[in-house]
C-alpha cells in the first residue's frame, strides 16, 4: 500500500516577498519577524535588490515559514525601521493567506532616529550631585534614566552602566552627545527599550587616570578602585533605589575609548556581576599584550560582549579589537560561553556620532536578542 508522506520537502512551497519604496538609498533592507526573533539585521533574511526601490526575498522551502508570518521592514536596526508617509510608526504586516507572492510597499524610513515621540523619552533624574566615591575619595555626578512609563509600571528592568556621562545625553556637549535619550524613545515603541541606564559622569582631569587600569603605557592608574565603586558601592544602591533585575544576566556595563577599557576590566574583574559587556573604540593601544590567562582561574560564565570599531579611528583599533575577540574566544575555560558580536563601520571615526548610532544595535543584541552573533 502506497502512502503519502506529509509535508515532505518537495511539497513545501516556498514564499515570496516583492518590496517597493520610493525612498530608496544605499542601505540594504531587512526582514525582521516573528520567524527570527524580530532580529534586525539578519543576514539570513536580507532582500535582494532587483533595482532602484525594488526588493525581493524567497522564504526558504521549509514547514516553519508555511504559517502566519508577521513582520516589518527595516534598514538595518529599529532606528531605520520603516514609517508611514507622515512619519508614524506602522502596524506589524501580517501575511496569512495561501497566496505564495506578496507584494508590500513601504513610504519613508526613519533616519537617525527621527522623528521620534516626545511622551516615549526616559524619565532622566539626577541621582546625586555628589554621589560619594569612598573608593577613591571623591564625589560624582550620577544619572538614572528610567523607561518613560517607569512610574506607571511595576515591572522589573535589566541595567547598563555607562560611563562618559557628559557625553550621553547632553546637548551642550563639546563634541556631541550620543542621544541615549531619543534612541531609547524610539527603542521603546519596538519592544527594546525596557532598560535603566545608569550614567556616570567621569573625573574631568582625572579621567584618564580614573579610567586607567593598573600599569599601562600612561603609567600608572586607579582604574581597579573606580571598578569596585561601581560593583561593590554604585549597584547596590542602584538595585535597592529602583526595580531592577539584578541578577548579571540582566545586567550590563560600557563605555568607548577608555570608558571602553575600564569596562572591559570590569567584566573581568567581576564576572559575576556584569554579564553584558558593551565596549566601543576600546584604547586597547595603552596595554597593547593586555594578559587573559587569568580567566581561566574562574568557573565559566554566560557572557555576551558587543565589541564596535571603527575603520577610521586610527592603523591600530580594527586590528586591536579583532586580537582582542580572537583571544576572548579562544580560553579553553570559557568553553564556548563566551558569546562576542564585532561590529566594524569601515567609515566610522573616532566620535560620539559612531557610538551614538551603535548604541541601539548593542542594546538590542545584548538584552533582548536569543541570536549568539
Amino acid at each position: 500500500m502506497h502512502s503519502k508522506e506529509a509535508d515532505s520537502p518537495s511539497q513545501v512551497k516556498t514564499k515570496t516577498i516583492q518590496l517597493s519604496t520610493s525612498d530608496d538609498d544605499d542601505r540594504p533592507v531587512y526582514i525582521a519577524g516573528n520567524f527570527n526573533n524580530w532580529a534586525t539585521q539578519d543576514y539570513s533574511f536580507k532582500m535582494t535588490k532587483k533595482a532602484k526601490g525594488q526588493y525581493e526575498f524567497t522564504f526558504p522551502a521549509d514547514p516553519k515559514f508555511q504559517g502566519e508570518l508577521i513582520y516589518k521592514f527595516t534598514k538595518g536596526d529599529w532606528s531605520e525601521v520603516e514609517i508611514d508617509r507622515y512619519g508614524n510608526r506602522t502596524p506589524n504586516r501580517v501575511w496569512n493567506d495561501e497566496h505564495l507572492t506578496r507584494k508590500e510597499k513601504v513610504a519613508k524610513w526613519r533616519r537617525n532616529w527621527l522623528p521620534y515621540r516626545p511622551s516615549q523619552l526616559p524619565q532622566i533624574h539626577l541621582m546625586s550631585e555628589e554621589f560619594e566615591i569612598p573608593q577613591l575619595n571623591k564625589k560624582r555626578r550620577v544619572w538614572a534614566l528610567l523607561p518613560h512609563d517607569y512610574d506607571s509600571s511595576t515591572e522589573h528592568y535589566p541595567v547598563l552602566y555607562l560611563q562618559d556621562a557628559q557625553n550621553l545625553f547632553n546637548e551642550e556637549a563639546e563634541f556631541g552627545n550620543w542621544q541615549i535619550d531619543k534612541k531609547l524613545a524610539v527603542m521603546s515603541d519596538y519592544g527594546i527599550g525596557k532598560i535603566i541606564i545608569i550614567a556616570i559622569e567621569h573625573g574631568e582631569d582625572d579621567r584618564l587616570v580614573e579610567y586607567n587600569v593598573g600599569r599601562t603605557l600612561l603609567g600608572s592608574g586607579s582604574g581597579k578602585q573606580y571598578i569596585r565603586f561601581i560593583a561593590d558601592t554604585l549597584k547596590p544602591f542602584v538595585d535597592e533605589t529602583y526595580r531592577t533585575i539584578p541578577d548579571r544576566n540582566h545586567t550590563g556595563i560600557g563605555g568607548s575609548s577608555m570608558g571602553g577599557l575600564v569596562s572591559i576590566f570590569s567584566g573581568i574583574m567581576y564576572p559575576e556581576v556584569f554579564g553584558k559587556l558593551m565596549i566601543f573604540s576600546p584604547s586597547l593601544w595603552v596595554l597593547p599584550k593586555i594578559k587573559l590567562g587569568f580567566l581561566d582561574l574562574f568557573d565559566p560564565m554566560d557572557t555576551r560582549i558587543y565589541l564596535y570599531a571603527g575603520g577610521d579611528e586610527s592603523k591600530t583599533m580594527v586590528p586591536h579589537v579583532q586580537k582582542l575577540r580572537k583571544k576572548l574566544l579562544k580560553r579553553d575555560a570559557l568553553n564556548g560561553k563566551m558569546k562576542v558580536r564585532l561590529s566594524i563601520n569601515e567609515e566610522g571615526k573616532h566620535a560620539e556620532t559612531y557610538w551614538s548610532d551603535e548604541f541601539p544595535k548593542a542594546i538590542e543584541w545584548l538584552f533582548f536578542s536569543t541570536k549568539d552573533n
